[in-house]
């Protein structure tokens, strides 16, 4: 198992990188032709694995300064967590050597939004399903954002080959909402 730099690094690392972002006029990440040769050549080696909503303003490799091979970035609306997300979360955590895992919720989340006004049909009822699991009867919308982002936390706690690199690993869990409005990275638990 390859494994990157410590829980603690990732997340100073992530800190650091949000603050650039706040004041930035243009990407600060390296997406240079040389990471891209280096990385095809010596593979990918992230330091935190994001798993966020699909939303088009939530861009994590923009809001933490990254780069091409800095993050592991799992996308699904409403930053729900079932066994595909769980599976990828176990690949960098493993054979990645990531040691963070970051929920990244975002405030103004369309699913949350959907699984507290509306009822939908299709596919998109297996998400507001499981964030309406989350939430129960919050109408508040950046409680439920909160929420939302815990029972994901939660759900990839109680996975037992995730409990198990937590405590032989080193591997840390938590969550944080995106303030669309400023920027603003607000780690939650």
């Amino acid at each position: 198992m390859v494994q990157n730099i410590s829980a603690e690094e990732a997340l100073t690392k992530l800190k650091n990188g949000n603050k650039l972002y706040l004041n930035a006029k243009t990407p600060i990440g390296n997406i240079s032709q040389q990471i891209r040769l280096k990385t095809k050549e010596f593979g990918q080696h992230p330091y935190a694995i994001i798993i966020t909503c699909s939303d088009s303003r939530v861009i994590p490799e923009s809001i933490f300064s990254a780069g091409i091979g800095d993050l592991f970035v799992i996308r699904v609306a409403g930053n729900v967590i079932d066994d595909h997300q769980l599976g990828s979360i176990e690949y960098a955590a493993d054979h990645l050597g990531c040691r963070l895992v970051l929920v990244l919720g975002h405030t103004f989340c369309g699913a949350v939004n959907a699984a507290i006004h509306h009822d939908p049909d299709g596919y998109i009822k297996f998400i507001t399903d499981e964030i309406g699991l989350a939430i129960g009867d919050e109408t508040d919308d950046y409680e439920a954002c909160c929420l939302n982002i815990k029972r994901s936390v939660s759900l990839i706690e109680e996975n037992i080959d995730i409990q198990h690199m937590e405590e032989d690993d080193g591997l840390r869990v938590m969550g944080a909402i995106y303030h669309i409005e400023n920027g603003n990275v607000e780690y939650i638990i």
